[in-house]
């Protein structure tokens, strides 16, 4: 197959040796050509059906997401100047067209047609929400302005896209240009040997020998965790803290500081030509939440009920490092390096202890127990599928013997990839116009410690924990039954509860019977011994308030900052310091320029969402205690789960769902106790 065929008319399962990044714009303006034409032919209609309007369109957005998501996903995983020019060119062709659809007055009159017509109410309950998402889009794509104020509407947005792209692919570059190699290991005192060889091995790949520390994530926190060289600390937290601003090693080489004062210029003109006071009301219209105003009493009621514990916290950190590690005074690169000397002290368990539990194979085949007795379904090797690199695998998802999705599995830390983890959808869950059934292909990446000198990865508990999380996501993609695109899968879901699924399947790496089946030392296979694993829930809640502030204030930092005027990135600055009186307990220095790499908020789709982690984990806290009340592997309660949750995707309000499942609405109490902080708000 070449690339236009590829491109053009993509298989049933994506393929990627015959992608090249010179064939990829040229392919992106057929595949948006060809769309414009079809909504030309399709506007005009007077009495639209779900068949003659909906169902045309979803064949067009599904040709061009097919043709997009493996373009995405290599410039993600596999970035070079090629692939970033090619998906950089093509990023503001696609928010412009998106704009124009939006913005397309017949189009929008067909979709009102089909809404106020007799045949709505035969429609599916799927394609109901649909068509009324469809016409809640075009209000938020500015369709009812006047024609000069649609026209700036669709300036801002077109330069919003290429800032965003701009401020991620800044963040990457410089992470990939620091890096720190030592001739030997003498200021890395306190490493485990798996952290040595990993150092060792980057210094290898990059040409040189010693030791190489670089800021992508396993190196990084190989060191602040572990290295008891105080002064090297201090060098990676300043390099980490200052990425892609006006501060650090690299001041003003891919500074985002410029980029976060437009980003918010824009978004605010945006809100404003749409009729809402800010960005964070436009950013609330489709989520669960009813207002700015009762996310903000969310937030600020946890923070009230979590400081006595984060003082707490911090307060025997402080008197342990003075006393045990002759830190008098304990600033910010010392926190996680002092944290795990207080938890190894107190509870006799570090991560590293943990790690020969943990060998990726393991795990991988553990989760995928937890999955089939939870969710009655079996994931095997699929040869079917053609992969992107050498690290990544691919699985079927199977039930009755019969293929109901497929995934990807590209788990390890790697140069020229973004950091952190994440689901994306390669296809989705349709019915296809002659009747059969597309299915769901999940794309699931990590970003955890590779596999050195030919033995498994060993992964901490904190790594196993993100694979559940971001398989949770993959579940709710992939075990949707709604065969409506634009509702299937984790489409449509608001989007302060679409990490309910990810941070629910969370809870089973914190029980001892799936603890059991995931993990198993990596030389004997022997189970994870009793006393471990009492320390490991001996020590769960350890510094959970700190832990709940620093969520915290990134939530209300993202919150603030959309929903006051004239935001520049020194008003940022500022607004942040003010934050840090309620959810800060040792401030960083004034030099800290972490909005500067904040990709969630001014590059990803978290921007006034932020808070939807810790929304989303009340709900999620809330599901799985009912498995608490009924047995962690009950497969009654786990099919519950799956027909009330995974199974409708966005077909159905995310509150209407939850109380499908639970029989009323969520409370908070689990979430506390899961935190440890009951005992908090009792006092």
């Amino acid at each position: 197959m070449n690339l236009m065929q590829a491109l053009l008319n993509p298989p049933a399962l994506p393929v990627f040796s015959c992608l090249t990044p010179e064939d990829v714009e040229p392919a992106v303006d057929r595949l948006l050509a060809d769309y414009r034409a079809e909504v030309e032919r399709l506007a005009g209609q007077s009495q639209p059906t779900w068949d003659s309007l909906a169902a045309p369109l979803e064949v067009m957005d599904a040709r061009l997401n097919a043709a997009w998501a493996p373009i995405s996903q290599l410039n993600a995983v596999m970035n070079s100047d090629a692939w970033r020019a090619a998906y950089n060119a093509c990023i503001p062709k696609l928010s412009a067209f998106s704009t124009e659809i939006g913005q397309h007055e017949p189009l929008f009159r067909a979709w009102q047609a089909l809404h106020d017509s007799p045949a709505f109410a035969s429609l599916s309950v799927a394609q109901q929400r649909a068509v009324s998402n469809a016409l809640r889009d075009f209000r938020l794509s500015g369709i009812g302005l006047p024609a000069a104020s649609k026209q700036q509407f669709a300036e801002v947005s077109e330069r919003l896209s290429r800032l965003t792209s701009q401020f991620a692919d800044q963040v990457l570059d410089a992470t990939q240009a620091w890096s720190l190699t030592l001739p030997d290991d003498s200021r890395l005192q306190g490493l485990p040997a798996n952290a040595l060889q990993l150092l060792a091995a980057l210094a290898e790949a990059a040409g040189d020998s010693g030791f190489r520390i670089t800021l992508d994530m396993p190196s990084y926190l190989a060191v602040m965790t572990h290295a008891r060289d105080r002064a090297l600390r201090e060098q990676i937290y300043t390099a980490y803290a200052t990425r892609a601003s006006d501060q650090g090693p690299q001041a003003g080489r891919f500074d985002n500081g410029p980029l976060i004062s437009e980003i918010l210029a824009l978004r605010q003109q945006q809100a404003e030509l749409l009729g809402f006071p800010h960005y964070a009301a436009l950013s609330l219209e489709p989520k669960m939440a009813d207002s700015v105003e009762q996310v903000l009493d969310f937030l600020h009621d946890l923070a009230r009920r979590a400081r006595p514990g984060a003082e707490r916290d911090f307060a025997e950190l402080k008197a342990f490092a003075a006393a045990e590690l002759g830190l008098d005074d304990l600033q910010p690169w010392d926190m996680t390096y002092a944290a795990e000397q207080l938890k190894q002290h107190r509870y006799a368990l570090s991560q590293e202890d943990l790690r020969p539990y943990f060998p990726a194979p393991r795990v991988i085949e553990g989760l995928f127990a937890v999955v089939q007795r939870l969710f009655g379904i079996t994931l095997v090797p699929a040869p079917e599928l053609e992969t992107y690199h050498p690290d990544v695998t691919a699985w079927a998802v199977q039930e009755h013997g019969q293929t109901r999705a497929w995934f990807y599995l590209d788990l390890y830390a790697r140069a020229n990839k973004r950091g952190g983890a994440w689901m994306a959808d390669a296809r989705v869950r349709r019915r296809l116009p002659d009747g059969t059934l597309q299915l769901p292909i999940a794309f699931l990446t990590g970003n955890f410690n590779p596999p050195v000198n030919g033995k498994p990865a060993l992964l901490s508990h904190d790594e196993v924990t993100t694979l559940f999380h971001e398989f949770g996501h993959g579940l709710h993609h992939m075990l949707t039954e709604v065969e409506v695109a634009a509702v299937s899968g984790i489409n449509g879901v608001a989007w302060d509860a679409v990490e309910l699924p990810s941070q629910f399947l969370e809870n089973w790496c914190w029980t001892p019977e799936g603890l059991a089946l995931i993990s198993g030392h990596v030389d004997s296979g022997e189970p994870l011994p009793q006393t471990l694993l009492d320390r490991l829930f001996a020590a769960r809640h350890f510094q959970s308030g700190l832990m709940t502030l620093r969520q915290l204030e990134f939530s209300l930092f993202d919150l603030e900052i959309h929903r006051q005027r004239d935001v520049d990135f020194a008003r940022a600055l500022t607004l942040l310091e003010d934050i840090r009186d309620l959810t800060s307990v040792l401030r960083p220095p004034r030099w800290n320029r972490f909005p500067c790499s904040f990709t969630h908020i001014f590059a990803g789709g978290y921007a006034a969402g932020y808070y939807s982690y810790k929304w989303a984990e009340v709900l999620s806290a809330d599901a799985f205690a009912a498995f608490e009340e009924e047995g962690v592997f009950n497969a009654d309660t786990g099919l519950r789960f799956r027909a009330a949750v995974l199974a409708q995707g966005g077909s159905r309000p995310a509150a209407e769902l939850f109380r499908a499942f639970r029989g009323r609405d969520p409370s908070p109490e689990a979430l506390l106790r899961h935190s440890g902080l009951l005992d908090e708000v009792a006092a």
